[in-house]
């Protein structure tokens, strides 16, 4: 069975994370197939915008802890990075799809995505301090700019579940829709930005985010600099 699914429509491309035995956890065998994905997504021409969903009522789980455990991220060739990098740089617009839990890196990726849909019965978390280890993604820089510091420190240092209501309030979720529905919502947006002209859109999302890229790649270094040394101490273990 292939864990991460391609399959194009049209100038869009979707790309699925499918492992639903283990609600579609990531292994970096998983994160290399992602960042290849987005790779060849920002080559093909025909290509205009991707989409990112999981399979059967779960977007993702977040890491495969015992396949970070086993084999944990040295340097930023690993897999993870490489799938941030592709995420970070993306020219071409990214649509999230979520149903269900999304943990973990299944939040965080979010907040480099141009449009995310959220259903109803979408669970959010962001468990980092309870398992030890800290924030990824840059999500210790995008958070507090999206969603204001004090509720930033909440969702981050505590670490609790939240639905996709407060994930709207956060300003992580573009919106909120029935169960069922965000794949569908998020293709219909794809398909619309699919036929705007590629170059405007390009440069919309390129001067969007041009003022905070230093920031991000920053953020990105000592994130994965402290999540390494993290992972190898006692309380992640």
């Amino acid at each position: 069975m292939n864990e991460i699914t391609l399959s194009q429509d049209g100038a869009v491309l979707s790309i699925g994370m499918n492992r639903p035995d283990r609600r579609n956890a990531l292994t970096a065998a998983m994160y290399q197939g992602l960042a290849d994905a987005l790779r060849a997504a920002e080559a093909e021409a025909a290509v205009r915008a991707v989409v990112i969903h999981g399979v059967q009522g779960t977007f993702t789980a977040g890491n495969d802890l015992q396949d970070f455990l086993t084999n944990p991220p040295r340097g930023t060739s690993a897999p993870v990075f490489q799938f941030l990098g592709a995420l970070v740089t993306a020219q071409k617009p990214i649509i999230a799809a979520v149903e269900g839990p999304a943990v973990g890196v299944g939040t965080t990726m979010l907040l480099h995505c141009d449009f995310v849909y959220a259903a109803e019965n979408a669970r959010f978390a962001l468990p980092f301090v309870n398992l030890g280890i800290c924030p990824e993604a840059a999500s210790s820089f995008l958070l507090p700019l999206v969603a204001g510091y004090q509720r930033a420190a909440k969702l981050l240092m505590l670490g609790e579940p939240f639905s996709a209501h407060d994930a709207y309030d956060a300003g992580i979720v573009t919106e909120i829709v029935t169960n069922g529905a965000a794949a569908t919502m998020a293709m219909a947006t794809a398909r619309k930005l699919a036929d705007r002209p590629a170059s405007a859109i390009r440069t919309t999302k390129r001067l969007l985010k041009k003022q905070y890229q230093a920031q991000i790649n920053a953020a990105l270094l000592e994130e994965a600099d402290l999540f390494g040394k993290m992972l190898a101490e006692p309380a992640a273990r």
